[in-house]
C-alpha cells in the first residue's frame, strides 16, 4: 500500500481480533464530562445515537466492512453542529491553557465563536497554539507533565477525535481498553482476572513503556494514521497539534517528539500508535509462536500479559523488546517484571523455598496469588498502598485548607472524596483496604478538629459519630469480575479456534 506498510510487512498481516463484529461493549460510547454542562447554551452533553450524524455512520460502516479503505475525505464531518456538541463535552472547570480563556468564557457568543472556527478550520486559516506546561504530582513523589491546551485546540480536537474514532474503532483489538468509547478501567481489571482465572496462566509479564507519551515518534504516528486517513486536512491538523510544542514560564518549547499528555486528541493518537507497534504484533505472535495459554490487556500504555509456559514468556519479553525498540520505544528496566503467578504459582514457589508469589500492579490494584474459603486458587485485589497513601495526603492538605469551616461543611467535603474512592475500589476482597481507608480518614478529620483550638478536645467516640453521619460505610459495590464480564461479553470462547492457545473473545484476547 503505501510507507509504513511496506516497510513492516506485521503490520497489515493481521485480522483483527473480533473477528464477528465488534463487542458488545462497543455499542455505547458514554462520555465524559462535568455537571453543569448540560444546563448552559440548551446543550446536550452526550447526544444519542439516533442524533449522531449519518455522514459518520456511513464512515463507520465502511471502516468496518472494509478494513484497507483510505479515507480521502473527512473534514467535512468537522461542522458547527459537532463543534458545538465537542464545547458540550469537555470539562466545565478544566483549567485555562495559553490563552487564558475559561469554558464558560467562551459561551459567551458561543454560535459566533463556532462559526468563525468553522470556518478557519476549513480555508485552512485554524493555528494551533501551544499547550500550557503544569506539574502535577506521582504517587512516588515525582512530578507528571501535562500539557493544557487552548480551549478552541480542545474544541477542534474532540470534534476530530469523534471522527477518527468512526473509522478506528472498527480496527482496534479486543484487549485494548484504554481511553475507548464503551470500555474503561473495570472492563480491562475484569478481562484480566477473567483471563488469569479462567486460562492456564503461570506466568505474568507487567510491561511498562518508559515515557511512552514522551517518547512517541510523530514520522511513524503519521504514518499509521495515513493508513486509514487520506484527508490531507487532517493530516495537517494532527501535525499542526504535535508541532505546536509547549509553553513554560513565557518559553515556548517546538514539539519534535511525543505527544502532550493532557491534550484531548492525545489518547486517540497514543491508541493507533499502540494498536500498530503492539497490537497487531502480539496478536499475531500468538497466533504463530505461542505454544500455550496466552491472555493480553492493555490499558493505554499499561500491558499485561499472562503465560502458560516460561519459554513462551521469556521469548515474547524479548521479541517485544526488539519490537518496540524499531519504533522508539523502550521498556522501563526496573518497572518491567516478569513473575510467576497463578493457581500455581504458590506450590511453585514453596517447592523452590521462595515463599509467598510475588505481586503486580495494574490500574490502582495490586493484584494477589490468594485462596478462597474452600482453598481453591483466588485473584485477590487490593488497592495500591502508594495510591492510598497520595489519596489520604490529599486529604489531610484539604481538610488542612478547610481547617476554619463548619464541621457540617468538612463532612460533606469528605463524603463526597470517601464516596469517589470507594465508588472505584469497592471491588471484591478489597473490602479490608476499604475500611482501613476509611478509619485513617476518621482520624485525619479528629487531628484537624482537635487543631481548631487548643482547648478542642475531640473524642474518637465523637468522631465516630461524625463518621456514621457524613462518611460512606465500606460496601463491596462491584460484582465479581467473571460475572459483569460475561454479561458484557457472553460468547466466551474457549479456544476460539486457533489450538493450543486460548483467549476470551472481546476481552482478555
Amino acid at each position: 500500500m503505501h510507507g509504513a506498510e511496506k516497510s513492516d510487512p506485521s503490520i497489515v498481516a493481521v485480522k483483527p481480533a473480533n473477528a464477528g463484529g465488534q463487542p458488545l461493549a462497543e455499542l455505547v460510547e458514554p462520555r465524559g464530562g462535568a455537571e453543569g454542562n448540560t444546563s448552559q447554551h440548551g446543550m446536550r452533553r452526550t447526544p444519542g445515537r439516533a442524533s449522531m450524524s449519518h455522514g459518520l455512520d456511513r464512515v463507520r460502516q465502511a471502516a468496518k466492512e472494509r478494513k484497507g479503505e483510505r479515507f480521502t475525505a473527512l473534514l467535512h464531518h468537522i461542522d458547527v453542529d459537532l463543534l458545538r456538541s465537542a464545547y458540550g463535552w469537555l470539562r466545565r472547570e478544566a483549567s485555562a491553557g495559553v490563552d487564558g480563556v475559561t469554558w464558560d468564557a467562551y459561551g459567551d457568543g458561543l454560535e459566533r465563536k463556532l462559526a468563525d472556527l468553522h470556518e478557519r478550520i476549513h480555508r485552512g486559516a485554524y493555528r494551533a497554539q501551544p499547550s500550557r506546561r503544569v506539574y502535577i504530582p506521582k504517587p512516588d513523589g515525582r512530578q507528571r507533565p501535562l500539557g493544557i491546551a487552548a480551549l478552541e485546540d480542545k474544541i477542534v480536537q474532540r470534534a476530530l477525535v469523534e471522527v477518527l474514532n468512526a473509522i478506528w474503532e472498527q480496527d482496534f483489538l479486543g484487549f485494548s481498553y484504554g481511553f475507548r468509547p464503551g470500555r474503561g478501567q473495570h472492563d480491562a481489571l475484569d478481562a484480566l482476572a477473567v483471563g488469569i482465572t479462567r486460562c492456564k496462566v503461570n506466568w505474568v509479564l507487567d510491561a511498562d513503556i518508559a515515557g511512552f507519551f514522551d517518547a512517541v515518534s510523530h514520522e511513524w504516528l503519521l504514518r499509521f494514521v495515513e493508513h486509514r486517513v487520506g484527508d490531507r486536512r487532517v493530516l495537517r491538523l494532527i501535525r499542526k497539534w504535535l508541532k505546536a510544542g509547549v509553553a513554560e514560564d513565557g518559553v515556548v518549547t517546538p514539539g519534535t517528539v511525543g505527544t502532550p499528555q493532557g491534550a484531548v486528541i492525545s489518547p486517540l493518537l497514543a491508541n493507533i500508535y499502540l494498536h500498530y507497534v503492539f497490537d497487531l504484533w502480539a496478536q499475531q505472535w500468538r497466533q504463530r509462536h505461542a505454544q500455550g495459554d496466552v491472555i493480553m490487556v492493555r490499558y493505554a500504555d499499561d500491558i499485561v500479559v499472562g503465560f502458560e509456559h516460561q519459554v513462551d514468556a521469556v521469548r515474547f519479553l524479548a521479541d517485544m523488546r526488539d519490537r518496540l525498540a524499531r519504533f522508539a520505544l523502550t521498556l522501563h528496566p526496573e518497572k518491567t517484571r516478569l513473575i510467576r503467578f497463578g493457581r500455581f504459582a504458590a506450590l511453585n514457589r514453596a517447592e523452590r523455598g521462595e515463599g509467598k508469589p510475588e505481586t503486580f500492579n495494574f490500574l490502582g490494584f495490586t493484584h494477589i496469588c490468594g485462596r478462597s474459603r474452600r482453598g481453591d486458587f483466588q485473584l485477590r485485589r487490593k488497592s495500591r498502598r502508594d495510591r492510598v497513601q497520595a489519596r489520604l495526603g490529599a486529604i489531610r492538605d484539604g481538610l488542612r485548607r478547610r481547617l476554619h469551616t463548619t464541621i457540617d461543611e468538612q463532612g460533606a467535603w469528605l463524603r463526597q472524596v470517601v464516596g469517589g474512592f470507594f465508588a472505584y475500589h469497592a471491588v471484591p476482597t478489597n473490602s479490608a483496604a476499604l475500611a482501613a481507608f476509611r478509619h485513617h480518614v476518621r482520624r485525619l478529620w479528629q487531628r484537624t478538629l482537635r487543631r481548631r483550638s487548643q482547648k478542642d478536645r475531640t473524642s474518637w467516640e465523637r468522631i465516630t459519630v461524625l463518621a456514621d453521619r457524613w462518611l460512606p460505610k465500606p460496601r463491596i459495590t462491584h460484582p465479581w469480575p467473571s460475572a459483569r464480564f460475561a454479561v458484557k461479553y457472553p460468547r466466551w470462547e474457549p479456544y476460539a479456534g486457533i489450538p493450543p492457545v486460548r483467549f476470551c473473545a472481546g476481552g482478555a484476547q
